[in-house]
Order: C-alpha cells, then structure tokens, then sequence
C-alpha cells in the first residue's frame, strides 16, 4: 500500500514497524458540543483505513482519543452552570449517538486527557530535565527554536512559522513560537497537583501521552484534518520526540477540509451544520457515503444536492444486495462462479492500496453491482449468487456501507396476503389480487411482480 504521507510530502510505500500489525492514532473531537459534518470526515475515512487493514489480515490497534479537559469545555459549563465532567459525558454520550449512526466502529482504546494526568506529567518533567520545558509563572512551555527539526511536517521555514505566532498577554514566554505544555489554574477552573503548582495539560500534550501510552514510543501511522498539521500535530512531534529520542510517527494522514455549498463553513456564515442536523433531515449513510465518496486529501462539497445523490447511489446498492437475495430463493442449484468476481476485487484493491482512494473503490463497487444486475437478469444459479453476495458484502463492508439493510421476515398474515394473491393472479381474478394488492400497500408493504416471482419491500 502507498501512503501520501505529510511528513515526506511523496506518496511512500507503507511498511509496518511489526510486520502484520498496524498501530494508528486518530485525534478525536473536543466533547464541548455536538460533531459537526467536518468532524464526520476523518472519522468516516480513517473507519474506512482501519477496516482495510483488517481486511487485508493486519491486526489493527486504532487509538482515538476524547479531549475532555479545555478552554471550551470549561466555557460551556459556566455558561450552563454545571461541572467540566459533565459536559464531557453529555457530549461524549451524544458523540457515540452519531458514530454509531455513522457506522464508525469503536476504537482499540478510547482515552481521556483526564485519565492521563500521570503520563502528562512525566513527559513534562522528562522535557524539563533535558532542558526542552520550563517554568514560567505557573505554567509550563516548550522551547520550540530548541528542537532542530520544528516545521518540518508543516514544512515551513521557522521564520514563517515565527512571524504568524503571537503572546498573549497572560503568557509570559521566552520565545513566541514556545507553546504550552501545562496551564496554571486559574479561579474556578478544574486542576490537578503537579510539581509546577495546580493545573491543567495544554492541549497538545495529551496527544502525545495518549499515543505513547497505548501504542508505544513509535506509531505506524497517526492521522486527523488538515487543519491539524500546524501547531498541533507540529507540537506533538516536538514534544514526542525530544522527550523519547526517537520518531514518533512513521507516516501522517491528513485529510481535505468541507465546503458548504462551496464555501467553507463558518459559523459566521452561516453555514454551519452538526452531524445530528443532516442525519435528522436524510439519514446518517448518505453523510457517510459523501465522505468518502471522494479521495480523503480533496475537499468535498456539502450541499442538499450532492447529499440527494448519495441518497440515490446508495439505492442501487441496497437494490443490488436485495436482488441477489430474492434470485437465491428461487434460483436452481450449481452455476460458474463468475470471473467478473475476481476483476473487480482486484479493481477494489488497487484503488485502496494507491493511499486510500475511496472514490475509485467505490467505482468497483459499482461495477460489481452492474456485472451483478446482468447475470440476475440472465439466470443465475445459487453458487454464482452466493459468490456475488459474499463479495458484495466484503467490499461495502470494509467502506462501512449497506448496514441498515431490512431483513425482517414477512409477519404470517403478510406472507398468507401474498400467497392469497399469487393465487388470485393464477386464477385470473385481478380484482381481488389488486384488493390485496392495497391492502399490503396500506400496510407499508410495496409489492413488485418480477419473472423469478413477487419481491417486496417497505415503504
């Protein structure tokens, strides 16, 4: 698999650190509010890498983190008169509302910055002892310029990096491009003890605790939004790296940002949508399908349009799955298993192996619906439609697609109001199986005469 990996700007050949096993690390939300369709992007795609690497044999261990300790969370529960831990269990409970809606699986691990206060803290002083951190009125900096290889994911020169950096006027720093590895407390905010007096972990830091203590000193792959890479992702090499005197990611994923109706979204704008707003107006799977309907480093587009198609697309998908299902009742023994099976598994894995391409795999897919839908229509016996199924099921499932599948069976009185009507049909007696007919239609059930017999479907 080639990867186009942010660090080295080229698209390189992946090569795990253990051969058979992954180690990833995803940043995951702020838990002040709900997810917004920008958050839905790198937890869609890097859910789609994951179950790839599975598919292909690895065993995955996948770290995604809840930041739960923050300037925003902190300003939500005095807005609301309730507790920090408060906040943070509402919206990570709201959080896994909408993942699972979005059919993302949960990670290995799933740490809080506040069940880390201990790993923080030892990077902190370890930085500090090899003169990487220091002191400065209650809170804790790292000396950025001290790293020789700061920018380096950003790719920027220090002087561009230095010149958009600023100090606050709280901050007492030694340089502007230092950042904050620990936050004095100040009154009424949450703390903890620690040897530079009480506070609280800047943000960056936990990553980098989090990452070290579930997947070790060296990851495979870490990965998050473009809007990641600087300073965050800049920081924790920084940090990661002078306090462990090795690489701490191999390879870094990034993924395109999300216009809506062409424009970025901006609360100022007017334009800004959560996750739980769309899904109330169209469902859940066609946020997941637009977000990987394109290759993960190009933006994408948000609009009602382009979200109606996916809607539209991911019809042909459920109808194919169905199809299949309907021909194996009445299909004979036996058939060839069908060479189209094994082109367009190969068409699908390409695509995913040329650094995640979602969109080309997604074209497999279709393809493999079309093949699907002639040899429905031409005959097909059940070996050859086992075969289809199977593949149709592996691939939409490692693009985490196709799971809201009805497979209910038919209630008695359902199946004896077909049966009576099949009979009617066979009888000639077209009135009393139209009567049927709308009765069953009344009941939500959407009846469809075919060659091979009645398929049915809900309304």
């Amino acid at each position: 698999m080639r990867i186009f990996n942010t660090l080295t700007r080229n698209k390189d050949e992946f090569i795990p650190i253990k051969e058979g096993e992954v180690k990833i690390y995803a940043c995951g939300p702020t838990v002040y509010n709900y997810i917004h369709i920008g958050n839905a992007r790198p937890l869609c795609v890097f859910d789609v890498l994951r179950r790839y690497f599975e598919w292909r044999g690895y065993k995955v261990t996948f770290v995604q983190n809840f930041t739960d300790i923050d300037d925003k969370l902190i300003k939500k529960a005095n807005e609301e008169g309730i507790t920090v831990p408060e906040v943070a269990e509402r919206f990570i409970k709201e959080f896994w509302t909408d993942a699972k809606g979005l059919n993302i699986r949960e990670a290995s691990v799933h740490p809080r910055a506040t069940e880390n206060i201990e790993e923080i803290q030892g990077i902190i002083s370890s930085l500090m002892e090899k003169g990487f951190a220091y002191e400065s009125g209650g809170d804790v900096y790292f000396r950025a310029k001290k790293f020789d290889e700061y920018g380096k994911l950003s790719h920027q020169p220090l002087e561009e990096l230095e010149a958009g950096a600023r100090i606050d006027v709280a901050e007492i720093k030694e340089d502007p491009m230092d950042f904050c590895l620990w936050k004095g407390a100040k009154p009424g905010e949450p703390y903890w003890e620690s040897p530079w007096g009480k506070g609280r972990p800047g943000w960056h830091i936990e990553c980098s605790a989090m990452a070290g203590r579930y997947l070790g000193k060296t990851i495979d792959i870490h990965c998050g939004g473009l809007d990641l890479i600087f300073p965050h992702h800049e920081n924790e090499i920084a940090q990661s790296e002078c306090a462990n005197g090795c690489e701490f990611a191999h390879y870094w994923m990034h993924n395109g940002f999300i216009n809506v109706d062409n424009h970025k979204m901006s609360k100022s704008l007017n334009n800004f949508f959560t996750v739980r707003d769309v899904a109330n107006a169209y469902g859940y799977e066609p946020i997941r399908y637009l977000m990987i309907s394109s290759q993960y480093r190009s933006p994408i587009n948000y609009s009602v349009d382009i979200i109606e198609q996916g809607k539209k697309a991911l019809e042909r998908l459920y109808t194919c799955r169905d199809n299949i299902d309907f021909a194996l009742k009445n299909a004979e023994e036996g058939g060839n298993i069908p060479e189209f099976l094994g082109q367009r598994k190969q068409e699908f894995i390409d695509a995913m192996e040329d650094d995640l391409n979602t969109a080309d795999a997604l074209a497999a897919l279709f393809n493999l619906v079309r093949d699907i839908n002639t040899l429905i229509a031409n005959g097909a016996g059940k070996a050859a439609l086992g075969a289809c199924a199977a593949e149709f099921d592996e691939l939409s499932y490692v693009l985490g697609l196709v799971y809201n599948r009805n497979t209910d069976n038919l209630d008695s009185e359902i199946e004896e109001l077909i049966e009576k009507r099949t009979a009617a049909r066979k009888a000639k007696d077209f009135k009393t199986a139209d009567e049927i007919r709308d009765k069953l239609k009344e009941m939500g059930i959407i009846l469809e005469d075919t060659p091979q017999g009645v398929k049915w479907s809900r309304s």
